[in-house]
């Protein structure tokens, strides 16, 4: 009996006991919900609403470029790619080489992907090789359904159509360095700086490394927008939701002054040699063509350039990474005899007093020679310039003084850097007594002002300069202002220092020019007519010497072509402008180390301006009416 009512005790003792702590886990459980529901709901709604819907960045589309016909420079296309994400691939090294079977894929861009993937979240997406073939793509769409983890899609890249006719002008653009960071948000507020560090960490986006890519990325970049995308709790990407309210805006256009064909056809006439090539529209100052050759391709950095391949650019003897054009300074030989010829006229020479040329000039204990060994005899102005006689231009440039030329020279536009939108520009030495004192620490010799009566010496300009040169003659001296950017983000900058000059001193150059082209003893009249039945062109011939010729190799005769190693070799410089009777457009080729201006720069100038030409099927058929009605083939003005 006794041991029943203690069974019995102990039962009720362990129900109170359990009892009671099921109630204390019980009240525990109802605290707890009530104060998640009560006093934390809003919070952790908030949390679950953040967990379920991710904004993801989404980049802009970059704007187009456009020549002045509107055929796309700049502008974006379709291309094939392959991915990988890491957390679904059993073995990353396995996985990469099955698809080197397939694509082309190196050693080292394979482990770039391992690394690249390692240094983000497993389950994000790695690029492993992006502008995929056909073939290539074709291949991968087929095998990535048996390959975990891989995935071949289509992504909108930068495009450049017309491969490396623009390079120089363009630039290009690539994946943001830790520089190119630094650079963007450098004036940016903290909330921008973080902003604009998330969207260049996105695989899609690019930023403009050179040129008006470099120059415009503000204008060209867009606004970056956000993609709504639905994910489990661990973040990962169920579906993208719709978001079109949230849709980036497009970067600006830009319409350039460039004539695409224009620019093409003036790269195919210089063929293998190197040089560069400026045309300006006379009346607007708009540049037609920019050329500098050879060049490199900018669709090869979009995705970034191998080292190997990005080092044969760098080691090539042409140079093809240099913009010639614009940053590329050269001696303008004979070319600058117009300016040291408008000097002296403004300093009270008479242009019809003449100088005895015998092929050399003394000064001092020095000899000065003339490119024509027998000389060219009694030579007024007009004669000097259009065969370019040496001794004429040693004698004037002492007479008048290196100050004076100086300064015409600047009020010509040497010495000044055009910005015109894009990177770089060198503006080139004018030099005179202050600037070889601050540069050399020395004094300016008279003997000096002689090559820089002939355009040697110190003195350098850049095609840029030398073809507005020609454009201010051909204007009669207006001022006239170069550009390339026609609608976009013109340079708000002052114009370097210029003035206008003297109508009939350019009337008297315009004449020396087309003596030169159109005149017995002109230094390049076979290359005076266009071959368009009736406009001819104007211009001026100048070979510039890159080393220096000893007198005991002057008597022997001056070594040339395969006789000596191309870079020491004079470079061959011709300004124009055309027709010669109603000046359109001015023009400035340089032939690196093609020794003779007349023989090699002055033809490729008049094919491209022959082309100009053409392509104004306006005046074209003008002149070809005024050719016919007057069955002659001189341009006016001149006999």
């Amino acid at each position: 009996m006794s041991s029943e009512l203690d069974f019995e005790s102990r039962l009720n003792r362990r129900t109170i006991i359990t009892g009671a702590a099921g109630g204390v886990l019980f009240s525990g459980l109802v605290a707890r919900l009530v104060q998640l529901q009560l006093f934390e709901g809003e919070r952790y709604k908030e949390i679950a609403n953040e967990n379920g819907v991710k904004l993801d960045l989404a980049p802009p589309i970059r704007g187009a470029i456009y020549d002045r016909f509107g055929v796309p420079l700049a502008s974006h296309r379709q291309a094939g790619r392959v991915s990988i994400v890491r957390e679904q691939t059993p073995d990353m090294d396995a996985t990469l080489a099955g698809i080197a079977r397939h694509i082309d894929l190196p050693m080292d861009e394979r482990q770039r992907v391992i690394q690249q993937a390692r240094s983000q979240a497993s389950f994000q997406s790695t690029i492993v090789k992006s502008e995929l073939t056909y073939e290539e793509f074709a291949r991968m769409t087929l095998l990535a359904a048996d390959m975990p983890g891989v995935r071949a899609d289509m992504a909108a890249t930068r495009s450049y159509p017309r491969g490396r006719d623009f390079a120089h002008v363009l630039g290009y653009v690539a994946k943001a360095s830790s520089d190119d960071l630094s650079r963007l948000t450098e004036n940016a507020s903290p909330e921008e700086a973080s902003l604009l560090a998330r969207l260049f960490r996105h695989p899609d986006m690019r930023t403009g490394r050179s040129g008006i890519e470099r120059a415009a990325e503000g204008w060209l970049r867009g606004e970056p927008g956000f993609r709504r995308l639905e994910t489990n709790a661990a973040g990962r990407v169920i579906r993208e939701l719709e978001s079109d309210d949230l849709a980036p805006t497009p970067g600006r256009d830009i319409g350039l002054t460039v004539d695409a064909e224009l620019q093409r056809a003036a790269i195919d006439r210089f063929g293998d040699e190197s040089g560069a090539a400026v045309v300006l529209d006379i009346e607007t100052g708009a540049i037609l063509a920019f050329v500098s050759t050879p060049a490199f391709d900018p669709n090869d950095f979009v995705n970034g350039i191998s080292y190997a391949d990005y080092n044969a650019l760098r080691e090539n003897d042409r140079s093809p990474l240099y913009h010639k054009a614009y940053d590329g300074t050269y001696p303008p030989g004979s070319t600058f005899k117009m300016v040291v010829a408008t000097a002296a006229l403004e300093a009270g020479i008479n242009p019809d007093q003449r100088v005895y040329c015998n092929g050399y000039y003394r000064f001092g204990n020095r000899t000065w020679h003339c490119w024509k060994r027998g000389g060219h005899g009694n030579v007024d102005m007009h004669w000097a310039m259009k065969g370019s006689c040496d001794v004429y231009f040693y004698d004037i440039a002492r007479k008048i003084g290196v100050e004076h030329l100086a300064d015409v020279s600047r009020r010509f536009g040497f010495g000044q850097v055009w910005d015109l939108g894009l990177t770089g520009g060198r503006g080139g030495t004018v030099p005179d007594d202050a600037w070889k004192r601050a540069a050399l620490g020395e004094p300016w010799y008279e003997g000096e002002t002689l090559n820089y009566g002939i355009g040697q010496g110190y003195l350098s300009a850049s095609p840029l300069q030398l073809a507005l040169m020609s454009a201010r003659i051909a204007a009669k001296g207006r001022l006239i202002e170069p550009y390339i950017i026609g609608e976009g983000p013109r340079p708000d900058k002052p114009i370097p220092y210029a003035e206008p000059l003297d109508p009939d001193h350019m009337q008297r150059m315009m004449d020396g020019m087309y003596g030169v082209t159109s005149e017995a003893g002109g230094t390049a009249w076979r290359s005076g007519d266009l071959g368009l039945g009736g406009p001819r062109l104007a211009g001026k011939t100048g070979t510039a010497q890159v080393r220096r010729i000893s007198e005991a190799e002057r008597r022997s005769g001056v070594l040339k072509g395969d006789e000596i190693d191309r870079r020491l070799r004079d470079h061959a410089l011709f300004v124009a402008y055309a027709p010669a009777d109603d000046p359109k457009y001015a023009i400035s080729v340089v032939v690196e180390h093609g020794e003779g201006g007349s023989s090699t720069a002055a033809p490729v100038a008049r094919d491209i301006l022959a082309t100009a030409i053409r392509r104004d099927s306006r005046a074209a058929a003008r002149w070809q009416q005024t050719a016919s009605a007057s069955g002659s083939g001189n341009g006016g003005g001149n006999p």
